[in-house]
C-alpha cells in the first residue's frame, strides 16, 4: 500500500501526543500505515538505486534505509519524542554515518523533498570540495550539467556569514561558499505521494542526480586518500 493521509495523520498526532504510552498503544497502527508503506517503497526503489551505486545499502528496514520515528533528544533543545517527518536514504555503510552522501525521499505534512546529500558533511570534506569544484574536474561538470539542465534541483546548505569566493562565477559559488551541502528537489503534490507513481517517479530523478551523487562520492573518496596519504608520509 502506498502512504496515506492516513500516514501524515498518524505523524501529526503522534507527534501532538509527545507520549511513549500512546504510541505503544498505536504501535499496530504505526506499523500499517506508516511503516509498512516505507517499507514497501524501500523495496521498489531497490534496485534502481544499486544500478547508480551498487555498493548502497538498500535493505528496507528502520536502521538501514528507513528512519527512525523516535528523535535522538540528547543534544537538542527540542525535547519532542517523535518526529512527524520520516525518510528513506539509500547510501553506503552505516545509515546515520557521516562520511558519504546518500540519495533520499522524506516527507512530512508539508509536502516532500528528494535528493543528493549528507546528514552533516565534515569541513574536511567541503574543503576537498571546493578543490575539486575550482579545478573543474569531470565529476564536477557533471553534476553542474545536471543543475544547469534540470531546474527542479538546487544546490542548499548553510552558507558562510561573509563570502570568501567573491571573484569566482555564481554559479561556483553556489558550491564555493557553503559550510555544508545538499542538492534537493521539493513538492506539495500530495495527489503523487500518495499514489503508486511514487516510486517509478522517484527512480526517475534518482538517475537525472545519479551524476551529482557521484560528484559527491568522487570528493568523500578523494578526501579519504588524501588523508590516507598524509597518515602514512
Amino acid at each position: 500500500m502506498p502512504l496515506s493521509g492516513k500516514t501524515i495523520e498518524f505523524l501529526m498526532e503522534n507527534r501532538l501526543r509527545n507520549s511513549k504510552a500512546w504510541f505503544e498503544e498505536h504501535r499496530m497502527e504505526y506499523q500499517s500505515v506508516v511503516l509498512e508503506p516505507l517499507k514497501e517503497l524501500s523495496g521498489r526503489l531497490g534496485p534502481a538505486m544499486l544500478k547508480i551505486d551498487d555498493q548502497l545499502t538498500t535493505e528496507p528496514a528502520v536502521g538501514k534505509t528507513i528512519s527512525r520515528i523516535r528523535r535522538d533528544t540528547r543534544f537538542s533543545k527540542d525535547k519532542s519524542l517523535y518526529r512527524e517527518n520520516l525518510w528513506i536514504i539509500f547510501k553506503r555503510g552505516a545509515m546515520y554515518g557521516t562520511e558519504v552522501p546518500g540519495l533520499y525521499f522524506e516527507f512530512s505534512p508539508n509536502g516532500f523533498e528528494y535528493g543528493v546529500g549528507f546528514y552533516a558533511a565534515s569541513p574536511s570534506y567541503m574543503e576537498t570540495l571546493r578543490k575539486a569544484v575550482i579545478e573543474n574536474t569531470k565529476e564536477f561538470r557533471l553534476a553542474q550539467k545536471v543543475l544547469q539542465s534540470y531546474h527542479a534541483f538546487q544546490v542548499t546548505g548553510d552558507v558562510y556569514k561573509r563570502p570568501h569566493y567573491l571573484d569566482k562565477p555564481q554559479t561556483l559559488r553556489n558550491w564555493l561558499e557553503r559550510r555544508n551541502i545538499c542538492i534537493t528537489a521539493e513538492s506539495v503534490d500530495f495527489d503523487l505521494l500518495f499514489s503508486d507513481h511514487l516510486a517509478p517517479f522517484l527512480e526517475q530523478e534518482f538517475q537525472k542526480a545519479s551524476p551529482i551523487y557521484h560528484f559527491l562520492l568522487y570528493v568523500a573518496q578523494r578526501k579519504r586518500a588524501e588523508e590516507s596519504t598524509v597518515s602514512s608520509a
